[in-house]
């Protein structure tokens, strides 16, 4: 799989699952507050006056490069590795399951 999903969950009623050609990049948005933005998932283009997706990850303070160095690898190892079932969990809350153990929460923000 040269693309896998990636999947982010906040509540029981609450996921989004991109793959990873559509991620924009992660940025630092304070301390303890890594954003991941992604290509709009319905497809606005900024016309609704949002552009794209942002999940926001709740991580230990000061660990952001390595929360950053650590969802790098798992998505490079999804892709090379042949029997991957064609996903990755980045931030599960709901069954407190996490790409990386520094990373506490997400929290959607879904252009709408």
């Amino acid at each position: 799989m040269t693309d896998p999903i990636l999947i982010f969950i906040d509540d029981a009623d609450d996921a989004a699952a991109y793959p990873v050609s559509r991620m924009l990049g992660m940025t630092v948005a304070a301390n303890g507050v890594i954003k991941m933005q992604f290509e709009s998932s319905i497809g606005s283009g900024g016309t609704d006056g949002a552009s794209s997706d942002i999940l926001a990850l709740t991580v230990t303070e000061d660990t952001e490069l390595v929360v950053f160095k650590a969802i790098a690898e798992a998505i490079e190892g999804a892709k090379r590795n042949m029997s991957n079932l064609g996903y990755l969990v980045i931030a599960d809350d709901v069954n407190s399951t996490y790409v990386h153990a520094n990373i506490t929460a997400v929290a959607l923000t879904i252009d709408s």
